[in-house]
């Protein structure tokens, strides 16, 4: 019987990991990265506080053409997302999603008029530990029909990434 003999085979390099590889916290590392140090530092700083007042939310990444969205919500249905905080080139957004409308407001943080939804544009991460955005807060979670459980589990779920998007820095001057 003949001896076969085999040829070595070659290993291809390492290719770099695909979005879909990396990890939803190393993909959000990413996105934020595209900011300004500045609208970075401070979108990191106000995730942990949120993260610390929502635990077992589920963080929803929608990095879109717009803006850079994450929302806090108690299921992976977009829909029913509370709170989102929003990364444009100059500044940081908190987003109450459902019932913005409805929240009793009387120090007058909350912009925006459209018919559910209410912004705070947000001069620091400190803004979102002022008694008058805890209200907000407070507000916001006992109006929502669906409840973030402090026992679940919270993901970062990466939702969808867009091919294009505006800059995400502010243009030169």
């Amino acid at each position: 019987m003949p001896r076969r003999t085999t040829k070595p085979v070659k290993k291809k390099p390492a290719a770099k990991a695909t979005a879909r590889e990396k990890s939803p916290a190393t993909q959000l590392d990413l996105s934020l990265d595209k900011f300004t140090p500045e609208v970075a530092a401070q979108a990191r700083i106000s995730l942990r506080k949120m993260r610390a007042r929502l635990p077992g939310a589920l963080e929803l990444v929608y990095d879109n053409y717009n803006a850079l969205a994450i929302g806090f919500s108690p299921t992976e249905r977009t829909s029913e997302a509370i709170f989102s905080i929003a990364l444009f080139p100059r500044w940081v957004s908190l987003f109450f999603l459902i019932n913005g409308t409805r929240l009793r407001d009387p120090g007058g943080y909350l912009e925006g008029n459209g018919n559910q939804c209410r912004h705070i544009k947000l001069k620091s991460p400190a803004m979102i530990d002022d008694p008058t955005v805890q209200n907000l807060i407070a507000q916001a979670l006992e109006l929502s029909d669906k409840k973030i459980a402090p026992t679940q589990t919270g993901r970062l779920i990466i939702k969808s990434v867009s091919a294009r998007q505006r800059p995400r820095r502010p243009a030169e001057k």
